[in-house]
């Protein structure tokens, strides 16, 4: 069985919002000011969000959005 993607859009607020995971975790900052990632407590990517989605009409958007790993030291 495939994984689960939710998203949601609000019309009024022209926002799509695409989440991976469902977890606490927080939005920040990307490349692109349209475009927020949202990551958990780890720094792995669990979704993202775009604003003023109805003027990627006339043009694509690409954005990278990177995986982080956490690693933990063994002792």
């Amino acid at each position: 069985m495939g994984k689960e993607i939710k998203n949601w859009y609000d019309k009024e607020g022209d926002y799509l919002e695409i989440i991976f995971e469902r977890k606490e975790g927080y939005f920040r900052e990307t490349e692109n000011d349209a475009v927020m990632e949202k990551v958990d407590n780890e720094g792995n990517t669990i979704g993202f969000s775009i604003l003023n989605v109805s003027a990627l009409k006339d043009k694509p958007l690409s954005i990278s959005l990177k995986e982080h790993h956490h690693t933990t030291k063994k002792t």
